[in-house]
């Protein structure tokens, strides 16, 4: 335990660091008007290993302790700030009671580290203490509520007052000293303790739980998920679908005490800093080299586009032979285009979605695989193992209370959503999807919980024909889809088996062919089969940094594609 002095020393070097290097966000709090909110204070940890690597790895293995010192320096580095202003800007700022530091791990030491930023499931009693990063999705989102912080205590034998703080594994259950804290030169050894009056801090208090993300889990592995408790500014800033990066203090609590249920220990992380990753949840790293390797490409096929095209397309799912119509709707789906916003504030999604009907065998699974694993953020279900509530959302109950549990659509915000063997949903299921791919979004009114969640995904959808697929009948006829889910997907493809024996031979011939290819292709020669990884980093390059125009030779061919249909229309068909 440290001596006044020492924590003394602390809180000082604390401050200077703070006003040397955070100047314009503590003159940003002074000048806030309202006194009574908690302020945040977002400082580097890289920044504070550059400038103290001592306080840094204090900060890192005991970040319950100095994280408090650090919120009393801000209260200084604020007060100061306030002196500045009024001495040098002849302004006046309003004094602040609480701040609270904020630390951001990103670029540090600490991300690099498997140790200090494992994944859910790997959290151990090892863990416990320091200061830890964890990285997943929000899949809940609970209420937020009021509790009792710290309480000034007074000793009735000394009247030596001191602060106490609630333990949050306890039920913040307030647990008072077995004697007096003072550090005097003679011990007091009271024991009774009084609260003082109007000394009470209360903060506002938010549970939700992250889970790991299923991209990077092997086949069979159950995703974890942990319990996150956010407080004062930290509250109400993410939803259930979101993906974030947060650091805090891993402890534990008792679990609800249910009948007939044993009482355990669970894993809790007590947040500091949550970091909102959903603008780079589909980021990939692409090399400048890489970069380079694509434009060479492109000039190599400048006058032959349409070879350079195939070419890309041969490496889409090239265990399936030809199909390559149904190769450029995935790439295009994955691609997307662009969201449009009128003047009235009305969207028009740039997300596409994807439909391929067709008899069994005819590859729509391989499809749906390798489209998933080309995009950086996927959810596969089927739609026999789906509900409206797992695709949507799900309002569970938990110790008492009810809360919002994200589903498929919600989960892959951002990314890709496979939904095979689209036909054995019911058509209840189906229709709770109807508002999810067109608004790109889903609203929920469940146990009192109101609200709107994002779903701004790429539905790829597979599903067989009823019966045998009879080409003179509509697309509602022969899939038994409902003609609103049709009209959603963009792009619908028709895969049938037309038992033809020289067809047939060549798909053999191919699969035979792919079974004695090396596994370790040129990957610098992009004029062969481009490897998986390239073809995720060429996606997101087109998606980051192309924007799709609508040629006049386009506009025409669709023009004259409708124009047809409007002619024969009745006139009561027009006026709608």
């Amino acid at each position: 335990m440290e001596s006044p002095t020492q924590t003394a020393e602390q809180i000082e070097s604390m401050t200077e660091f703070l006003v040397k290097h955070y100047s314009d966000q503590l003159r940003d709090i002074s000048l806030s008007p309202d006194p009574k909110l908690h302020y945040p204070l977002f400082i580097e940890f890289a920044e504070l290993v550059d400038d103290d690597p001592s306080l840094s790895r204090l900060v890192f293995s005991n970040p319950e302790q100095y994280l408090r010192q650090f919120d009393e320096s801000a209260i200084l580095a604020h007060k100061i700030a306030l002196e500045h202003i009024k001495k040098f800007e002849n302004k006046i700022g309003i004094e602040k009671r609480f701040i609270h530091v904020r630390i951001d791990t990103s670029g540090s030491p600490l991300e690099r580290s498997s140790e200090t930023f494992p994944s859910i499931g790997r959290v151990r009693v090892k863990h416990r203490g320091i200061l830890l990063m964890l990285k997943g999705t929000v899949i809940r989102s609970g209420a937020v509520k009021m509790y009792e912080g710290e309480r000034m205590y007074r000793c009735r034998k000394c009247k030596f007052m001191f602060p106490i703080f609630p333990e949050l594994e306890s039920i913040n259950s307030i647990v008072k000293p077995p004697f007096c804290p003072s550090q005097r030169s003679k011990s007091c050894e009271g024991t009774n303790f009084d609260p003082v009056d109007d000394t009470v801090t209360r903060h506002d208090y938010q549970e939700i739980k992250i889970q790991e993300n299923t991209q990077v889990l092997g086949v069979g592995v159950i995703p974890r998920s942990i319990l996150v408790v956010l407080k004062d500014d930290l509250v109400d800033n993410v939803k259930a679908g979101d993906d974030v990066v947060v650091s805090g203090i891993l402890t534990s609590k008792w679990s609800h005490d249910l009948k007939d249920v044993r009482c355990d220990l669970e894993p809790m992380l007590i947040g500091n800093h949550v970091r909102r990753t959903n603008e780079l949840k589909s980021e990939i790293d692409i090399s400048y080299q890489l970069i380079e390797k694509f434009k060479n490409f492109w000039s190599h096929f400048k006058d032959t586009p349409l070879k350079g095209r195939n070419a890309i397309l041969r490496g889409i799912c090239p265990q399936v032979f030809g199909l390559f119509t149904v190769k450029l709707a995935v790439a295009l789906t994955l691609i997307g285009g662009v969201q449009h916003v009128d003047a009235s504030g009305t969207k028009v999604r740039g997300e596409s979605h994807l439909l391929l009907i067709g008899d069994p065998g005819t590859g729509k699974s391989q499809f749906l695989k390798f489209a998933a694993k080309l995009s950086n953020r996927a959810v596969i279900t089927t739609g026999l193992g789906s509900t409206s509530a797992g695709l949507t959302v799900t309002a569970v109950k938990d110790g008492g209370e009810w809360m919002l549990e994200a589903g498929a659509l919600v989960l892959a915000d951002g990314g890709l959503c496979c939904i095979d063997e689209f036909d054995s949903m019911t058509e209840h299921d189906r229709a709770t999807i109807h508002e999810a791919m067109e608004q790109q979004s889903i609203s929920v009114a469940k146990a009192g919980l109101v609200t709107t969640l994002s779903t701004k995904t790429i539905v790829f959808g597979a599903t067989n024909p009823k019966g045998q697929y009879d080409p003179d009948q509509s697309l509602s006829v022969n899939t038994a889809l409902s003609g609103p889910l049709l009209s959603r997907f963009d792009i619908v493809l028709v895969l049938l088996d037309t038992k033809n024996p020289e067809w047939d031979a060549v798909v053999s011939s191919h699969i035979l062919a792919e079974v004695q290819i090396e596994e370790d292709r040129y990957v610098d020669d992009l004029t062969t089969i481009w490897p998986l990884p390239v073809l995720q980093r060429y996606i997101q390059f087109v998606k980051k940094n192309f924007r799709p125009v609508l040629s006049k030779e386009a506009e025409e061919i669709i023009s004259s594609y409708y124009r047809p249909v409007f002619k024969k229309a009745s006139p009561r068909r027009e006026a709608r």
